[in-house]
């Protein structure tokens, strides 16, 4: 079976490895241009490229493959490489760019998408963020028959797996990455075997995951302990839940829930006790306990590491707006 496989984060690369190892012939990987990164804004390769330069596989970096779009030479490009490469399938994992319905209908099996949720749940961008934003206690893996619909296409595989209560977008993405090389690989073997019981998906419990913007970190202490604390563990490591203190921001990447039934009360954001275990923080209902902070241009730290820089003090709010 010839696969073609598109993708660029880490996500994708595990999927990526975990099909190359299974002995699946690759002939091509489609991936998002290089981006600047790092201090240097240097251009950088994507996981995949990476994945695909080191085993010598050819790769194609559209910029669209709409034929009619802004960038057709881009589109043309990629539509050559494509047919050249003759796939029987083509396996999308967080690609990054819309698939037009030329590519969904090149191969001859259509293209199946590696989606991080339980479809209808959490169709859309942001689908780990999202599921632990919301307190939902489990998630998995879909595997997708792709369409020209937003995570709309038939179900082939889907797989379940529990959130742990200190799970954050980090360790999910991790367990979740694994588990969809390892579904994929699977679904791969059932179509070489003679194909697939599509389900459609269902009407009832369509949620979007919507893409995560840099603005959402901003902690709003008069949220419940909660729901504050889900938001740190969802946000990271991107964008980071963050609040002003003195005059700068001060990133929160570990906290615990002290009390979730106090009341309401004008004192949202206001520092309660300091101690080298944790900071406890009123928020608009309960306390929530901090316990691993980051100023701007430092580096993650107990909190009893980050007082002695970065002193705080019972009576002091956090929130407002940073100078």
């Amino acid at each position: 079976m010839r696969v073609v496989f598109a993708g660029t984060p880490e996500f994708a690369r595990a999927a990526f490895e975990r099909l190359h190892a299974a002995g699946f012939t690759v002939p091509l990987a489609l991936t998002q241009p290089d981006r600047p990164a790092g201090r240097g804004m240097k251009l950088q390769a994507s996981p995949v490229k990476q994945f695909a330069q080191s085993r010598h596989i050819p790769v194609a970096q559209p910029r669209s493959l709409r034929l009619d779009g802004k960038y057709p030479e881009d589109a043309a490009a990629a539509k050559a490489a494509l047919e050249e490469a003759r796939p029987d399938v083509m396996v999308v994992a967080a690609y990054g760019l819309i698939l037009p319905q030329w590519v969904l209908d090149l191969p001859r099996l259509g293209c199946l998408n590696i989606h991080a949720s339980l479809l209808p749940r959490w169709r859309g961008a942001a689908p780990i963020h999202r599921a632990i934003e919301a307190g939902d206690a489990e998630t998995g893996i879909t595997i997708m028959q792709m369409d020209a619909g937003l995570d709309t296409g038939d179900m082939l595989l889907e797989e379940r797996l529990p959130i742990a209560p200190t799970d954050t977008t980090a360790t999910l993405h991790d367990k979740l990455a694994t588990l969809g090389g390892r579904l994929a690989v699977e679904a791969l073997e059932i179509a070489a075997c003679g194909g697939f019981r599509p389900v459609k998906q269902p009407e009832a419990g369509i949620t979007y995951a919507h893409k995560i913007e840099k603005a959402e970190a901003a902690i709003d202490w008069r949220l419940p302990a909660d729901a504050i604390a889900r938001r740190v563990r969802a946000f990271d490591p991107f964008p980071g839940a963050a609040t002003p203190v003195g005059g700068e921001v001060v990133k929160i990447w570990r906290c615990e829930i002290e009390s979730n039934n106090t009341s309401i009360g004008a004192d949202c954001g206001r520092i309660l006790s300091v101690n080298p275990d944790f900071v406890a923080v009123q928020c608009g209902q309960g306390v929530l306990r901090l316990t691993e902070l980051q100023r701007a241009g430092g580096k993650r730290l107990p909190v009893a590491d980050f007082l002695r820089g970065f002193p705080l003090a019972v009576g002091q709010t956090l929130g407002g707006t940073a100078a």
